[in-house]
């Protein structure tokens, strides 16, 4: 059974998600992941929230800043992310 959901409506699910990821599944990301794909729905900063790898929110995660670059460990596996540090 699919339901019909318009780009708009998807757009406001997706953003009522990231406000409250703390709680949420890799399983629920996942979906999330794929509604926005689906819509052609960028991410874009929201894609920092949660481990590449594995897909869980960073909660407690260690954060390190070194040569320009926000470097994120996550906790579930281990994985590391790197990000660039935007200029002022």
């Amino acid at each position: 059974m699919n339901i019909k959901i318009s780009k708009t409506a998807a757009q406001e699910d997706i953003e009522k998600f990231f406000k409250e990821i703390e709680d949420k599944t890799p399983k629920e990301v996942k979906k999330i992941k794929r509604l926005a794909a689906n819509k052609k729905i960028l991410l874009k900063e929201k894609r920092k929230l949660f481990c590449k790898k594995c897909l869980a929110p960073y909660k407690k995660s260690k954060i390190r800043i070194k040569g320009g670059k926000r470097i994120v460990e996550c906790e579930n596996c281990g994985f590391i992310s790197r990000f660039k540090l935007k200029r002022l």
